[in-house]
């Protein structure tokens, strides 16, 4: 899995090989929130939201159906 360095902590962050410039993921260390601006070599930056912004949107977020019911 390829990986790039978290811009606000420096720690390493595993990105999805099918990641396009743009798309957004959040570092597991420093919880920052960033998004994809290079692909070769994979390139991070911290991402500001905008208020037109629609990073919030319910499809934005992957459900996951625990056993115990939760969300």
């Amino acid at each position: 899995m390829p990986t790039s360095i978290c811009p606000e902590c420096e720690e390493e962050v595993y990105v999805d090989a099918e990641m396009e410039q743009g798309d957004r993921v959040s570092c597991d260390e420093c919880h920052s929130n960033l998004v994809v601006v290079g692909l070769d070599p994979i390139e991070l930056d911290l991402y500001e939201a905008s208020e037109s912004d629609d990073f919030a949107e319910k499809d934005d977020f992957e459900a996951h159906d625990y056993e115990d019911g939760r969300y």
